[in-house]
């Protein structure tokens, strides 16, 4: 008996899918997962429904001579001049059609959930590179002048943060950075390190976890090849609408839709550094 082709679903050959027929498992789709949801920033005022947000940020105090406030009969205004909006003004959406006779014949059991999992991991990766691009654009370079290891170059990227003295920032613990690497800097700083000794090293997964005393991330969504930042130095918002599954006038189709904004916005850009490491 011939098979009868679904309607509106497309598999990676050049048949289409056959309805009410499984050879082996589903294939899901594959992506990697979103770096940004662990270290974006999530202290802010506001809700994000009406639009925006304010993060606060106030400058550091200012350490005077006894008896200055009484003298000046006040003491110092806070000054929160670097704080920041974050708009969702970026509007999204992804829309797919179904033919209804696929979702209810298809010999894939549950479609329309399949799809939905899968249109929220698109989702997701769109916000990874909009937190990353925000990044990029907000921070500012380290030269590399004169190193050629890449663990010194990766030591100075850090040490340009460790070290930032400014109106709001006097020195920075290291716990409290990251560093996000392209894969191939990733590569080559495991290189390195697996000829030294490292407890930081899943053996199980064979991943570096910390260099240095910094959170190490492999990530495929930036276009530096090191990035060192402050953990919460981008803010990132998100309004979705309910997830829906619905008919399409004047036919048996569905289609199947999320729409979503969002608002990415550097925090700290000062807290923002990258780099050029590899030769």
């Amino acid at each position: 008996m011939a098979r009868t082709n679904a309607l509106s679903i497309l598999a990676t050959s050049p048949d289409k899918d056959q309805l009410s027929e499984i050879y082996g498992q589903v294939i899901e789709a594959v992506q990697k997962g979103a770096v940004s949801e662990q270290i974006k920033n999530t202290n802010y005022s506001g809700d994000a429904t009406s639009g925006s947000v304010e993060i606060s940020r106030f400058k550091n105090a200012e350490v005077k001579a006894y008896g200055t406030a009484r003298t000046a009969g006040k003491g110092d205004a806070l000054d929160n001049s670097g704080k920041v909006t974050i708009n969702v003004d970026v509007d999204k959406e992804i829309v797919e059609e179904v033919a209804k006779k696929d979702i209810d014949l298809h010999g894939v059991a549950g479609v329309a959930q399949r799809r939905a999992g899968n249109h929220v991991l698109r989702m997701t990766a769109d916000l990874d590179r909009a937190f990353f691009a925000e990044a990029e654009n907000a921070g500012s370079n380290v030269a590399m002048t004169g190193l050629t290891e890449i663990e010194d170059k990766i030591e100075k990227l850090i040490q340009s943060l460790e070290t930032l003295t400014n109106d709001w920032v006097d020195g920075v613990d290291r716990e409290m950075l990251v560093l996000t690497l392209k894969p191939a800097v990733y590569a080559k700083l495991r290189d390195f390190i697996d000829v030294v000794s490292n407890p930081n090293i899943d053996s199980s997964q064979e991943s570096i976890t910390m260099f240095r005393g910094v959170r190490v991330f492999s990530n495929t969504r930036q276009t530096k090849e090191a990035i060192c930042m402050i953990d919460g130095a981008v803010g990132q918002l998100i309004k979705t609408d309910v997830y829906s599954l619905e008919k399409i006038p004047l036919s048996n189709d569905m289609g199947l839709c999320l729409f979503y904004s969002r608002g990415t916005k550097a925090v700290t850009p000062d807290l923002i550094k990258y780099a050029t490491v590899l030769p």
